[in-house]
C-alpha cells in the first residue's frame, strides 16, 4: 500500500514505532474484509451514534442569503454532539480486535476527547486524553464530560498548550506504552495508515449526505463546504464527492485575527510544507522548521497542520480551501442559532460562514451542503468571553 498522497504523508516517526504502525496496518485491513466487524460498526453507528445523521433543509438560512438552498448534514445530531464519534467507534473497536488494554487520545475542543471517553466507557478500557492546559480552560464542559466518563484529562502546558502540544504528548506515552496502548487520533493527520483508516471511518458521512441529496433534490449539490482543522470532517463529507468533478469541494481554515496578522491557524493558506506529527503536509512554521503559535477562537481549529491527503487536494485543485476570521465564524453563529435555532460548534460556523458568502453568488436552485460538525454548547463561554473583549 501507498503510505503517501503525492509527496505528502508518509511515516516520519520513532524507528521504535514502526512494528506497531505495521501490524496496525494489517489488523486494520483484515477487519476491512471481516463481515463480523463491520457488521458490529455498522449496528453501533445505527443503535448507539444514532446514524444516519439528517440532511436538513435550511430554509430560513437559505432565503437570509438569497441565493442558493443550503442544507446541513446533522452530525452534531450524533450521540457526543459531533463526528468524531464515527472514527473513535471504529477505532475502538480496532483497539478491541488488537487486544490493547488501554487508550490514549489527544484533544482540543473536547469533541475527541470525549467521543474517545465514551467508547472507552461502553467497552470498559482504561483510556488517558492529552489536552492543553489553554483548552481544558476553555473547553471546561468537555473536560467535566470526559472525567464523568471515568477517563483521565492530562493538562499539558508546554508549548503553546494547545492542541499540537497535546498531540506531541500523546506520541511520547504512545512511543512509551506500544504496543499495550492503542492511540486514537481524531483526525486525517499523523503516520500512515491513520489518515486512511480516519478517512474511512469518517466517510459514512459523505457516502451518507451523497444518497440524501439525490433523493432530496434529485441531483448532486453544486458545493460541499466543511471546517478544516486535521480535517477529518471535511475528508469524511468530501469522501462521498470526490469522484464527481460536477462538485466544489471547499474547505474552511481558521484565519484567526486575519492570515496578515500571522494569528491564525490556516496552515494551506498560510504555512509551508514540512514534517509534522509523523507525516508530511502543509504546516505553519518558521524557515527553521520550527512550529509556530497558531491563534484561533475554535479551539478546534487550532492546530498548525492539516491532513496529509488535503495538502495533496490543495495542490491538485481537487479541493479548494478558503479562509474564515474569527468575527465572520462568529456572526455565522449568531445567524444560524436566531434564522434555524440550530447552536453550531465554533468550529461548524466557520463552514457556515463561508456558505453565507457562497450562497448570494449561486442560482436559487443550486445546493450547498454544509458539514455541520458539531454542536456549540462547549463554546458557549468561550463566545460570550469573545464579544466581551471584541464587541
Amino acid at each position: 500500500m501507498n503510505t503517501h498522497y503525492g509527496i505528502y504523508g508518509g511515516q516520519y516517526i520513532a524507528e521504535t514505532l514502526m512494528p506497531t504502525l505495521k501490524e496496525l496496518e494489517r489488523q486494520y485491513f483484515l477487519a476491512k474484509e471481516d463481515p463480523t466487524f463491520q457488521a458490529e460498526l455498522d449496528d453501533l453507528l445505527k443503535h448507539y451514534v444514532g446514524r444516519e445523521s439528517p440532511l436538513y433543509h435550511a430554509k430560513r438560512l437559505s432565503e437570509f442569503c438569497g441565493g442558493a438552498q443550503i442544507y446541513l448534514k446533522r452530525e452534531d445530531l450524533n450521540h457526543t454532539g459531533a463526528h468524531k464519534v464515527n472514527n473513535t467507534l471504529g477505532q475502538v473497536l480496532l483497539a478491541r480486535r488488537m487486544g490493547c488494554k488501554r487508550l490514549i487520545a489527544e484533544t482540543g475542543a473536547g469533541m475527541h476527547g470525549v467521543a474517545t471517553a465514551t467508547m472507552a466507557a461502553l467497552f470498559g478500557m482504561p483510556c488517558e486524553v492529552f489536552m492543553g492546559a489553554v483548552d481544558v480552560e476553555r473547553q471546561a464542559p468537555n473536560v467535566e464530560r470526559m472525567e464523568c466518563l471515568g477517563t483521565t484529562v492530562r493538562s499539558i502546558t508546554e508549548g503553546s498548550a494547545t492542541l499540537k502540544d497535546a498531540m506531541n504528548a500523546a506520541i511520547r506515552e504512545w512511543t512509551a506504552t506500544a504496543p499495550e496502548t492503542f492511540y486514537v487520533i481524531g483526525t486525517v493527520a499523523g503516520p500512515y495508515p491513520y489518515p486512511m483508516m480516519v478517512k474511512d471511518f469518517q466517510a459514512v458521512i459523505g457516502h451518507e449526505a451523497r444518497r440524501q441529496c439525490l433523493e432530496q433534490t434529485g441531483k448532486l449539490p453544486e458545493e460541499v463546504i466543511a471546517c478544516v482543522g486535521g480535517g477529518s470532517n471535511a475528508m469524511g463529507i468530501f469522501a462521498g464527492f470526490e469522484n464527481d468533478p460536477s462538485v466544489r469541494l471547499t474547505g474552511v481554515e481558521a484565519g484567526g485575527e486575519g492570515v496578515a496578522t500571522g494569528n491564525h491557524a490556516a496552515s494551506i493558506n498560510g504555512g509551508q510544507v514540512g514534517i509534522l506529527h509523523g507525516a508530511k503536509t502543509y504546516l505553519l512554521q518558521r524557515p527553521d522548521g520550527q512550529v509556530t503559535p497558531t491563534y484561533s477562537v475554535s479551539a478546534g481549529l487550532d492546530y498548525p497542520g492539516v491532513g496529509p491527503e488535503h495538502a495533496y487536494w490543495a495542490d491538485l485543485g481537487k479541493a479548494h480551501y478558503e479562509v474564515i476570521n474569527d468575527d465572520e465564524a462568529i456572526d455565522a453563529f449568531d445567524t444560524l442559532c436566531r434564522l434555524e435555532g440550530i447552536i453550531p460548534a465554533l468550529e461548524s460556523s466557520h463552514a457556515v460562514a463561508q456558505a453565507l458568502k457562497s450562497a448570494p453568488l449561486r442560482a436559487k436552485s443550486d445546493v450547498i451542503i454544509v458539514n455541520l460538525s458539531g454542536r456549540g454548547d462547549k463554546d458557549m463561554e468561550n463566545i460570550r468571553e469573545w464579544k466581551k473583549q471584541h464587541r
